[in-house]
């Protein structure tokens, strides 16, 4: 009889092993999953919020410093390099900012 008890308690102890693995895993693929669609949407708005700033494809010192902040959110949220690039060229640029990086922007918000 212990022996049967000892039998199940050890199914038991590794049934409960295989489903915390499989507990584990789905945990992970939702953390992922969750973790990416954040990454999208922040993405997304860094997007949004860029193109709104060059639309009219002019840039005030206080929209070069709102692109500037826009550039490191951009490239920590993964946005494609078309947004980031002319951001960074923006961000870096001194007192006159590049009037192909704006266009770069603009072509890059028309997609």
């Amino acid at each position: 009889m212990k022996r049967r008890l000892a039998a199940l308690a050890a199914a038991a102890f590794l049934i409960a092993l295989t489903g915390c693995g499989q507990v584990q895993d789905a945990a992970e693929k939702a953390v992922n999953n969750g973790a990416s669609q954040v990454a999208t949407a922040a993405g997304g708005e860094v997007r949004k919020q860029a193109c709104a700033l060059v639309e009219d494809g002019l840039i005030s010192v206080k929209e070069k410093e709102l692109l500037g902040g826009l550039a490191a959110g951009a490239e920590t949220a993964g946005a494609p390099a078309e947004i980031t690039t002319p951001l960074r060229q923006i961000a870096d640029s001194g007192n006159q900012v590049p009037a192909e990086s704006i266009k770069a922007l603009q072509e890059a918000c028309a997609k």
